[in-house]
């Protein structure tokens, strides 16, 4: 793959938001009773630890080329912004000022980590 190492490092943070959908849907499909068996068996929860495996392997090839201290903020930024909004479009979880404020904040950080000095 001869991807940018950032489209790589922002298909890493899109696999890790998926994996995080996927476990908290896992948790949320079973009874309230679900052991420990139930849970690590579920589909949702052996889908979340593939696209976990899948986020590793391009955040590595990312990496190949790309300074750590610059690549890791993009990628826990790109997933924390996709994440907040697909878990409000998908399970419903508010969207309020406080998070709005947070997700600015976050990626302005990001902004500013990533610029070369």
């Amino acid at each position: 793959m001869n991807a940018p190492p950032l489209v790589l490092v922002l298909a890493a943070g899109l696999n890790s938001c998926i994996g995080n959908i996927l476990l908290k849907w896992s948790r949320a499909s079973l009874p309230a009773d679900a052991g420990m068996a139930d849970t690590v068996l579920s589909p949702g929860f052996v889908g979340g630890l593939v696209f976990y495996g899948i986020n590793v392997v391009l955040f590595a090839m990312a990496l190949d080329s790309m300074e750590v201290s610059v690549a890791y903020p993009i990628l826990a930024g790109s997933g924390f912004a996709m994440l907040i909004v697909a878990s409000s479009y998908i399970f419903g979880e508010p969207f309020h000022l406080h998070k709005w404020i947070g997700l600015a904040l976050v990626l302005a950080g990001v902004i500013f980590l990533t610029r070369g000095g």
